[in-house]
């Protein structure tokens, strides 16, 4: 076996791959149609939901009610064409890439803390002003932690089950970026890049023994990150129970259990939502699947679910074929990225989960994590062109 069983991808031991190999040609199948008929259903759902959510809000703070529906169909017509570009890039391309990409994320998260770099909204910094755009580097660290991660567990084949060179070199990589995205501070965003390292290392065939040891000794920092910060142990405590601060803490997560109960199974109607008129607060960023669940009721939140599922579906199917082995691990870890934030953000909306500043993937407003979603679209519609 190429680069034996302790070195290759853990998901795909079952089968024979060269750790090093290319592509033969440039290739010749397109990429995969179902995958692009899921995402651009859901690009679809976000033109009709942002203009949906966002009209009277727009209106009353910015005086033009469609001044946010505006701003997001230029993110989606740019996304797309960064999707366009980055799937006619060969996988050879995407891992020669990968370090100067981490450079640049990491070099993007210490310039956002910089103040008069940084863009302060809500008490947080975590934008970069670029004119008519705002770059959010939480956002592009996600997708380069992916790349960088294939390509890094990749060149150490089968040294991947030491825990001195499997382990800690990754964790301390992310681990700076994970301290960076915490200074803005942004945790939601943190805790996802610290799951697409332990999972990702898994899958690159880490062992569990060794994968213990930061994820133990990472729980005492979350707790102490959470208790030290008086709204993130603010909003666990609304977590709990979010009706006993019904009109403060806990009005936005009531807000969403209202709206999603007086969908019902069939929902109220498109445009017929009532918590979208100011009761909702960010109904149009990340409680957007709310309205969703409230205008379309349970048959359209499960529609939704079944577009993400078929993502998953697609992405992983591109991991298991690809002919070379950071073909397959960055494969996975796009897809679990898009994956792992449908999930989180619907857990949020649905109160499995304490309120995060995660974006519904693909569908929320948001021009950083907009661009940033489609171009990790692009990348495994790139690699699924490689696969047979």
């Amino acid at each position: 076996m190429g680069i034996g069983a302790e070195a290759a991808p853990r998901y795909l031991l079952t089968r024979r791959y060269a750790p090093r190999a290319r592509p033969a040609a440039v290739v010749s199948r397109g990429g995969d149609p179902m995958l692009m008929f899921a995402v651009a259903a859901l690009l679809g759902i976000s033109i009709v939901m942002v203009f949906n959510t966002s009209y009277f809000f727009a209106g009353e703070r910015y005086g033009d009610p469609m001044y946010v529906f505006w701003k997001h169909l230029c993110s989606i017509g740019l996304g797309v064409v960064c999707c366009a570009i980055a799937s006619r890039v060969r996988s050879v391309t995407w891992e020669r890439l990968a370090y100067p990409l981490l450079a640049c994320a990491v070099v993007a998260l210490v310039m956002v803390l910089i103040p008069g770099v940084g863009i302060v909204r809500g008490g947080a910094r975590r934008w970069i002003g670029l004119g008519v755009v705002n770059l959010q580097p939480s956002e592009l660290a996600k997708v380069v932690t992916v790349l960088y991660l294939a390509k890094s567990m990749v060149r150490k084949g089968p040294r991947m089950r030491t825990f001195a060179l499997g382990i800690l070199p990754h964790a301390i990589i992310v681990g700076v970026m994970v301290v960076l995205v915490l200074r803005e501070p942004d945790f939601g965003s943190a805790a996802l890049l610290g799951l697409l390292l332990g999972t990702m290392l898994f899958a690159g065939g880490a062992r569990w023994g060794h994968l213990l040891v930061p994820v133990l000794s990472v729980l005492p920092l979350c707790a102490y990150a959470i208790y030290s910060s008086p709204y993130r142990l603010r909003r666990v405590m609304v977590f709990l129970d979010p009706w006993q601060q019904a009109r403060d803490a806990g009005f936005q997560l009531v807000q969403s259990f209202l709206a999603f109960g007086g969908g019902g199974v069939v929902g109220v109607g498109l445009g017929e939502s009532k918590q979208k008129m100011f009761y909702l607060p960010e109904a149009h960023t990340d409680f957007i699947f709310s309205v969703i669940g409230e205008e379309l009721g349970l048959l359209g939140a499960l529609a939704l679910i079944l577009l993400f599922a078929l993502i998953a579906v697609r992405g992983f199917r591109v991991a298991l074929r690809h002919p070379t082995s950071f073909g397959q691990l960055a494969a996975f870890g796009l897809t679990l990225l898009l994956v792992l934030q449908a999930g989180t953000n619907m857990a949020v909306v649905l109160g499995l989960l304490p309120t995060k500043g995660l974006a519904l993937p693909l569908v929320s407003y948001g021009g950083s994590a907009m661009l940033c979603d489609m171009v990790a679209v692009g990348i495994v519609l790139a690699l699924s062109r490689e696969s047979g």
